[in-house]
């Protein structure tokens, strides 16, 4: 890894430091806070949101700066066209967000800033042209095969990160994590992607540096736009790196089953409208109502993604698909043993 990236990634760091602090200070002049009071708020006093601005605004602009005074981020097969996709598609879901953070936009349509900004992605020509098969060989993929599957893929990534982000730090501490294994992953010899590297070390640099102020006890939340936008961001990691969806998933897969093994539950409790109500099914609020600390609970979740990350350094294609494999078994257990505490009658009702 050249020596001046670092520079790119403390400079990236301390920008994006500097902007969160900026941002709080907005969000209270202008009233932008998450107040506490349902059950999905575990917060006890008011705490800034529009904290993923900071992240949006320091991220676009040191694309911007990067394109202007190198050629390392468009020197493979990334182009001008992606970068401008992606901040726009961004600049979308900052717009959205903010949306939603003042006037508490009905599920419906809040959705519509996320479809947008994974259509302009696609628009701008970020695709899949291939897949690794794990028995051998490649999948090519026709372009329309391929804007579908982006697309799923980037709406499934967002609103993973969205429903992820309800304790202090969660969701930007694993889509950091995620950043760095799309880092080492593009600096390995099998694949050296320099360009991706780069990107992937400015997203990480940007995160970890808005991180501190969202780490317990948080004093930001990304709010609606910017927990969408840590998503967006590290799906278009994984999609522009040469489609290391498996890496990506194998970092985030126990927040994707939980969020599938959610819908599921809701959907058998109430039909398809019931799947967009906002309730504390989710992982990491059983965990807390167990008596797990907020630390604790991101720690943990951390611990998986990392642990399953590193596979994707170490393993080939066939044994990352029995990597996907084992989380599944994992949350599978975690199911079963929420479903038998409840059954026992000890502990809160988990929903399991």
């Amino acid at each position: 890894m050249p020596v001046e990236w670092f520079g790119w990634f403390f400079l990236a760091f301390a920008t994006s430091w500097g902007a969160a602090k900026v941002v709080i200070g907005f969000a209270k002049k202008h009233g932008m806070v998450d107040l506490p009071g349902d059950e999905r708020r575990i917060h006890d006093r008011p705490i800034p949101k529009l904290g993923g601005l900071a992240v949006f605004i320091v991220l676009a602009a040191l694309i911007l700066i990067l394109l202007d005074v190198s050629d390392v981020l468009t020197a493979g097969a990334i182009n001008i066209e992606h970068f401008f996709g992606f901040i726009l598609g961004g600049a979308v879901l900052m717009i959205g967000g903010y949306v939603d953070d003042r006037y508490d936009l009905s599920p419906k349509l809040a959705i519509l800033f996320p479809v947008v900004a994974a259509l302009i992605l696609i628009g701008f020509g970020v695709e899949i042209e291939k897949l690794t098969n794990p028995f051998g060989g490649v999948v090519m993929l026709a372009p329309w095969i391929s804007d579908i599957l982006v697309f799923f893929w980037l709406m499934g990534v967002m609103y993973t990160t969205k429903l992820l982000d309800g304790l202090d730090g969660l969701a930007t501490s694993v889509c950091s994590i995620g950043a760095a294994m799309i880092m080492l992953l593009s600096l390995s010899a099998a694949y050296y992607q320099p360009d991706v590297a780069l990107l992937a070390f400015v997203v990480l640099g940007v995160f970890l540096g808005y991180l501190i102020w969202a780490w317990y006890p948080a004093r930001t939340f990304l709010g609606e736009g910017g927990s969408t936008f840590v998503g967006f961001t590290l799906g278009t990691l994984a999609v522009i790196s040469g489609g290391k969806l498996a890496t990506a998933l194998l970092v985030i897969g126990i927040p994707v089953l939980d969020v599938c093994w959610v819908i599921i539950r809701r959907y058998r409790a109430g039909g398809f409208s019931n799947v967009f109500k906002a309730d504390r099914l989710h992982l990491h609020f059983r965990l807390f109502d167990l008596g797990w600390s907020q630390p604790r609970i991101v720690l943990f979740y951390c611990f998986v993604a990392t642990a399953f990350g590193v596979t994707a350094l170490l393993l080939q294609s066939h044994q990352k698909l029995i990597a996907l494999g084992s989380l599944g078994l994992l949350m599978v257990i975690i199911i079963y043993a929420f479903a038998r505490r409840k059954k026992m009658g000890s502990g809160p009702d988990t929903g399991y």
